[in-house]
């Protein structure tokens, strides 16, 4: 497990406090990659892994959540869609299981979901793209918020890392634990983020290729292979369907995303699909995507969804490496501050 001198402790201390771990690094919840083996890695590493639920029936997730207890006794936590059909059998699984962090993503959180997780006994963590929605979340419930930037891989905002820290964490962080995201792959970044008042970060991209992770080795190295510029965001291509941007490796996925769109239009246009149910074929198009290229290893066809930082993923590392050599980033960073 890594360790951190006393340094680095003080200004990791809150988010520790709040994940109940030895460092104040949560593993960013990405479907069909972040399943138990990684989850336990990372929490055994000294971090916080986060199962993501994705599309899972409440059973499945059972399962999932039971499978990673037996790999570690540390604390880790579970993503939940906000706009999955079945949320409130998902929060009770999650609770019937004493998950003791609960993370809402992919919406706008409601505030009865919110409240039925909090009233379980377990902590809810909240993703702000922007600072009102931030306050929103903080009254309607939220112990702690997660700000990920555009630059970060899968499903993206509008705005980069650094313009949301300084937005949101001189508002925000006395409030309730913030946790940064996007675009983090040195333990200088991370140090900046916890002198600004972050409690801590979320990284995803950088454990896509730890030895713990079952991703394809095709997946693996794709990323490897990948500079930071071959991750781009999706396009939209009619105003009438808001299509959040996924950022991706470009590959000839990306090219079929784009023919989806059209053909999904298409339908709507001619009457043979609802608005709804062509917004709804546009969204699906990623899940498969993105299964045929983590689990198939079809890293042509599929979706290699990464961030940015990609371009500083090298080599296969064990999850307690990775940590390793970050921690020893930041403290090396600080020692400097201190000549």
């Amino acid at each position: 497990m890594v360790t951190i001198s006393s340094r680095l402790k003080p200004l990791m201390q809150r988010g520790c406090d709040f994940l109940g771990t030895k460092l104040a690094v949560m593993g960013g919840a990405m479907s069909w990659v972040s399943e138990r083996n990684l989850v336990a890695a990372i929490s055994n590493a000294g971090g916080f892994g986060v199962l993501a639920c994705g599309s899972m029936t409440p059973d499945l997730l059972r399962a999932e959540i039971q499978g990673t207890k037996t790999l570690t006794r540390l604390p880790f936590g579970v993503n939940l869609i906000t706009m999955h059909p079945m949320l409130d059998a998902l929060i009770d699984v999650c609770l019937e299981e004493k998950v003791g962090h609960i993370v809402l993503a992919g919406g706008v959180p409601s505030a009865p979901s919110i409240k039925r997780i909090k009233d379980g006994g377990a902590k809810v963590i909240c993703f702000a793209p922007a600072l009102s929605l931030g306050k929103r979340m903080i009254r309607n419930g939220a112990d702690a918020l997660v700000i990920e930037g555009m630059e970060a891989g899968g499903h993206i905002g509008p705005i980069s890392t650094t313009v949301l820290a300084q937005e949101i964490l001189p508002e925000l962080h006395d409030k309730v634990p913030v946790f940064v995201a996007g675009g983090i792959g040195r333990g200088e970044a991370i140090v900046s983020y916890l002198e600004m008042g972050a409690a801590g970060v979320q990284l995803g991209t950088l454990f896509v290729c730890s030895s713990e992770c079952i991703a394809h080795e095709n997946f693996k190295k794709a990323f490897i292979r990948a500079a930071a510029r071959d991750a781009v965001p999706t396009q939209q291509i009619d105003p009438r369907f808001a299509v959040i941007p996924v950022r991706a490796v470009v590959n000839e996925g990306t090219k079929h995303f784009m023919e989806k769109q059209r053909e999904a239009i298409a339908k709507f246009d001619s009457g043979e699909l609802t608005k709804e149910a062509a917004q709804l074929e546009i969204e699906h198009f990623w899940a498969g995507a993105l299964r045929r290229a983590v689990v198939d290893g079809d890293i042509e066809n599929g979706s290699v969804m990464a961030g940015q930082i990609v371009g500083l993923v090298k080599e296969e590392q064990p999850v307690d490496t990775i940590l390793t050599e970050l921690v020893r980033q930041a403290e090396q960073a600080l020692l400097h501050r201190e000549l």
